[in-house]
């Protein structure tokens, strides 16, 4: 097995809704806003070669569309979703399969471009079997009012339409060495992937944990349509990743790619901070 973290380039967000109820004075020593209280943030993937699979996981926020929509996030930096995958190696055509965390624009919005004609869309991974929890589609198909900007129908039903898009049911084993565990705090069925690599645990975050920044109990997104659960869901998770010394790879974090945790007195806390290439 070999790993690949994909970076689709960056965006900004809100500093105020990527950290909830906790004061900007704690939040901006880990996580500096600009004067617009905009905070930038990573669309990181990661590329899972094993065998014949090619598994991409999310697919960042796309460019299909129009500069109104994507003038919102202020997309930055000099990646892109194409030229991290041709740097390492792959094209788009090479993608097996396509793990969704979940149907919010900035992790799938990628997974669908336009035609050549621009007169319609189509799956970006020709090849590929594109996976997404059910209880996730069925949420994004019927948003809530609080949610709908998240869930541009045409980042979603041309995946359906295609006969490419295929549910996760339930927790378990998807493909060898790769797990999947369900959140439904953010948003209802994340799916959260726990890679078997050479003996270690390496667990893509999602929007489960955006950043390192978010490690700590209380610091919880605005976003999350279910507070509480992502708190009960943090708990759970952060205890399992100090037991068990889990690799946290993050998509969101812009300064840390990966980390690990510890149990302190304090609760867990990050224990260091790396890039995933210092585990090959």
């Amino acid at each position: 097995m070999k790993l690949y973290p994909i970076h689709a380039g960056n965006f900004k967000l809100d500093g105020g809704a990527m950290f909830g109820v906790v004061p900007k004075s704690l939040w901006q020593k880990q996580y500096p806003a600009d004067d617009n209280n905009l905070c930038n943030w990573a669309l990181r993937c990661l590329l899972v070669v094993d065998g014949d699979r090619k598994i991409l996981i999310d697919a960042g926020i796309g460019d299909k569309q129009d500069a109104r929509y994507l003038g919102h996030f202020h997309l930055n930096g000099p990646h892109s979703l194409q030229k991290s995958l041709h740097e390492a190696g792959f094209g788009f055509e090479d993608i097996t399969d396509v793990l969704l965390t979940h149907l919010h624009f900035d992790h799938c919005g990628g997974a669908v471009k336009w035609n050549d004609e621009k007169t319609g869309y189509e799956p970006a991974f020709p090849a590929a079997t594109y996976w997404v929890s059910h209880a996730q589609f069925d949420w994004a198909i019927n948003p809530n009012e609080r949610e709908k900007p998240s869930y541009p129908t045409e980042n979603i039903m041309p995946l359906h339409e295609s006969g490419k898009l295929k549910f996760i049911e339930k927790e378990g084993e998807l493909f060898p060495n790769i797990c999947i565990r369900i959140f439904d705090g953010h948003t209802r069925g994340q799916i959260i992937p726990h890679i078997n690599f050479h003996g270690k645990t390496i667990v893509f975050m999602g929007d489960l944990l955006p950043s390192a920044a978010h490690v700590p109990l209380p610091y919880i997104m605005a976003y999350d349509v279910d507070p509480m659960k992502t708190l009960e869901d943090k708990k759970s998770f952060l205890n399992d990743a100090a037991e068990n010394d889990y690799i946290l790879f993050f998509e969101h974090d812009a300064y840390h790619e990966c980390a690990s945790v510890v149990a302190t007195d304090k609760g867990i806390r990050i224990k260091e901070t790396f890039d995933l290439k210092a585990i090959f």
